[in-house]
C-alpha cells in the first residue's frame, strides 16, 4: 500500500537531518538499520513528503520488485552482488518496508496501533504513565505497542525504525538521545509524534513534561524551611534532560538561599545499590560535617537513600525528600516526603494530543507544562540533628 493510500495526516515539522532505514526484522527490539548519508530539505508548514516505495527502490536499484522483496524481507535467492545495491537503494530513498501492508484494509488507512517508547516500564512512572495512555488508547479501538529504551540512543532509533515499518498510526516518544533530527523524514511524512517527560531537540513536536527545576526547587526550599543547610542531591546522568534540570533546581535553590557554599552533588547514579552506596560513603567519612538533608531526584534513587539510612540507623535523623512518588512509599517509617508527579494526568495529556493529531489536528506544535506537587509524609520534616 502506498504512503497516498495510508491516509497519513498531518504533524510537526522540523528543518534538517535524515532518516535512514533499511528493512526491521519482527520483533520491535531486533530491528535495525543503517543511516542513509545526505540531507534532508526543509518542509513548509503542512506539507507532507511521501515516504519511498518499493517501485522506487526497484527503479533505482534496475532490479524487479520481487527481488526488492526477497531483499527487504531477507529471503535467499538473491546474490551478494544484486543485494548490495538493493541495500544502498533502500539507505539512499530512506525507504521503510511496510511488514503489515497486505493486512491493512481499513478504509481510513489506519494500523489501529501506537507505539510508546519510554525508558523503563518497569519503573512505577513510566508503567503508570503507559496504563493512562492505554486508557485513552482503548477509548479510540487502538492498541498500544511499548517498549523500553533503557537510555540507548541507538535502540531508541532501530525501535522507532521497527515501528514505522510496522505504520503505526503515531509515536510517544521519551528520548534517550541528545538530539531527534533523525525523526525528521517521519514528521515530514506525517507521523504524528508526541514527546513525554523530555522536551525534543533538533525537532519541533508536541510535548507534555513535569516542571522539573521548579519542583525540585521547592523540594530544596521545604528543607530550607525546616532549618537544613547542609543538603545533598542525588541525581541521575547529567546527560539526561530531567535529571540535568532536577540538579539545576537544586543548586539554583541553594544559591537563592545563601547556600551556594554548601552545594554538594552526588550524580550520575543509575541504580538504588549506586545511591545506596553514595549515602554510606557520604555519612561515614570522617571529615567535616556530615549533611542533615537528602534531594533524591528519582524515585528509585530515593529509595537506595532509605536503604542506607536505615542501616545506619539515621532514618529519623536525616531528612528526605524524593522526586516523584511510588507505591508504599506512604507506608515508610517515616513516610517519605515526595514531590509527586501527576502521572495519570501526563498520560491523559499525551493522549489527548496525539489522538488529535492522528485525526488530523494541523495546528502548530504545543507543550503542555505539568507542575508537581508536594506531598509531606514526615520524612521531609525531620529538622537537623547536628
Amino acid at each position: 500500500m502506498s504512503p497516498s493510500e495510508m491516509g497519513e495526516v498531518p504533524a510537526s515539522h522540523g528543518s534538517s537531518g535524515p532518516l535512514g532505514s533499511s528493512g526491521a526484522s519482527a520483533s520491535l527490539g531486533a530491528a535495525g538499520c543503517s543511516a542513509s548519508a545526505g540531507s534532508a530539505a526543509s518542509a513548509g508548514a503542512g506539507h507532507h513528503v511521501a515516504r519511498a516505495t518499493m517501485k522506487d527502490v526497484a527503479a533505482l536499484s534496475g532490479v524487479s520488485l520481487k527481488t526488492v522483496s526477497r531483499v527487504v524481507n531477507r529471503e535467499a535467492g538473491v546474490s551478494p552482488e544484486v543485494r548490495e545495491r538493493v541495500e544502498r537503494a533502500v539507505a539512499r530513498l530512506d525507504y521503510s518496508h511496510n511488514v503489515h501492508a497486505s493486512n491493512l484494509r481499513r478504509s481510513s488507512g489506519r494500523t489501529g496501533t501506537v507505539g510508546a517508547l519510554l525508558q523503563d516500564i518497569s519503573n512505577s512512572f513510566s508503567a503508570s504513565l503507559l496504563r493512562s495512555l492505554e486508557d485513552v488508547a482503548r477509548d479510540q479501538r487502538t492498541a498500544v505497542l511499548a517498549s523500553s529504551l533503557d537510555e540507548e540512543p541507538e535502540r531508541e532509533i532501530a525501535l522507532v525504525r521497527g515501528l514505522v515499518a510496522r505504520r503505526v498510526d503515531g509515536l510517544v516518544l521519551m528520548p534517550a538521545t541528545a538530539r531527534q533530527e533523525y525523526l525528521l523524514p517521519e514528521l515530514r511524512a506525517g507521523l504524528p509524534t508526541v514527546f513525554v517527560d523530555r522536551l525534543p531537540r533538533g525537532v519541533d513536536a508536541d510535548s507534555v513534561t513535569v516542571d522539573n527545576l521548579a519542583g525540585s526547587r521547592h523540594a530544596v526550599r521545604h528543607l530550607v524551611s525546616h532549618g537544613h543547610r547542609r543538603i545533598v542531591a542525588l541525581g541521575d546522568l547529567r546527560t539526561i534532560q530531567t535529571a540535568e534540570l532536577r540538579l539545576q533546581g537544586y543548586r539554583e535553590e541553594m544559591q537563592a538561599a545563601g547556600l551556594g557554599d554548601e552545594i554538594l552533588e552526588r550524580a550520575d547514579l543509575r541504580t538504588p545499590e549506586a545511591a545506596e552506596a553514595a549515602v554510606r560513603q557520604l555519612f561515614r567519612t570522617g571529615t567535616g560535617p556530615r549533611p542533615t538533608a537528602i534531594f533524591a531526584g528519582r524515585n528509585d534513587l530515593a529509595v537506595g537513600a532509605v536503604r542506607a539510612l536505615r542501616a545506619l540507623g539515621l532514618v529519623h535523623r536525616v531528612a528526605l525528600v524524593g522526586f516523584d512518588d511510588f507505591p508504599l512509599a506512604d507506608l515508610l517509617d517515616p513516610g517519605l516526603t515526595v514531590m509527586r508527579q501527576n502521572v495519570g494526568q501526563i498520560g491523559s495529556e499525551v493522549g489527548r494530543l496525539l489522538f488529535a493529531r492522528i485525526d488530523g489536528d494541523a495546528a502548530p506544535p504545543r507543550r503542555v507544562v505539568i507542575e508537581p506537587t508536594l506531598i509531606p509524609r514526615g520524612s521531609g520534616e525531620i529538622p537537623p540533628h547536628e
